[in-house]
């Protein structure tokens, strides 16, 4: 049976995974006066687009679901750093070559591709590798890749609104620092939590707990875009 703190914990996790999800008919959307602009938008808007980049992060539940799973059983701040960074080496990548090369990849494929990565943290963390395979992936190639197949799921929403070439390289990497602050500010709240219930006794129950859901989060992104991909 689980404790009152872990019960808590239980409902706590619950309750923040459903807050994501609850932003599922917006999260990598727009509203429609942004929508206006990125169509309408002609030359550099160096301050517009990282206002949107950033906010495209705060609503972007299955990167940040991704990045909680990454820095979950991180302690130092270095380490914390390196992996993070690794992973904005990767989308950055992948952001810029998308939109720039026009390279056109399904959205759905790589949406499916970003859930499969949250199930891969939540199985990792909770050791499953280890338990079947007897050993684990390597946890900064994993973070860098799968930051590849996350850039590329940014570079297709902003292709969907053929963006004018001119001023496009600086508002993509306008847009990127965007990513990259929301991204920071969204990862002080999530590190705040999980370093609040590491000074309790329940740690334990509440990781376990938190990275099952995190695990059963992934594999609902995944059943929704696959299904996304064989209607549409």
């Amino acid at each position: 049976m689980f404790s009152r703190s872990s019960r808590f914990a239980l409902i706590l996790t619950a309750i923040s995974l459903m807050g994501l999800f609850s932003f599922a008919a917006i999260a990598h959307g727009v509203d429609e006066s942004t929508r206006l602009f990125l169509q309408n938008n002609t030359g550099v808007q160096f301050f517009p687009f990282m206002y949107i980049g950033a906010k495209h992060m705060v609503t972007g539940y299955d990167h940040l679901l991704f990045l909680a799973g990454v820095i979950f059983f991180l302690y130092k701040s270095k380490d914390i750093l390196l992996y993070v960074s690794m992973f904005t080496v990767g989308h950055s990548l992948t952001l810029l070559f998308g939109v720039l090369g026009d390279v056109q990849v399904n959205a759905y494929i790589i949406d499916a591709i970003i859930g499969f990565s949250v199930v891969y943290k939540g199985f990792d963390n909770l050791g499953g590798f280890q338990r079947t395979l007897g050993f684990s992936p390597n946890a900064k190639m994993a973070v860098l890749i799968f930051g590849l197949f996350h850039g590329f799921g940014l570079a297709t929403k902003l292709q969907e609104f053929q963006l004018p070439q001119d001023g496009l390289l600086t508002n993509l990497i306008a847009f990127n620092i965007g990513v990259e602050l929301g991204q920071f500010t969204a990862l002080m709240f999530i590190l705040l939590l999980i370093s609040f219930w590491r000074k309790h006794h329940s740690f334990k129950q509440f990781s376990t707990v938190s990275n099952t859901l995190l695990m059963s989060a992934g594999f609902m992104l995944i059943g929704f875009q696959l299904t996304g991909y064989f209607t549409s």
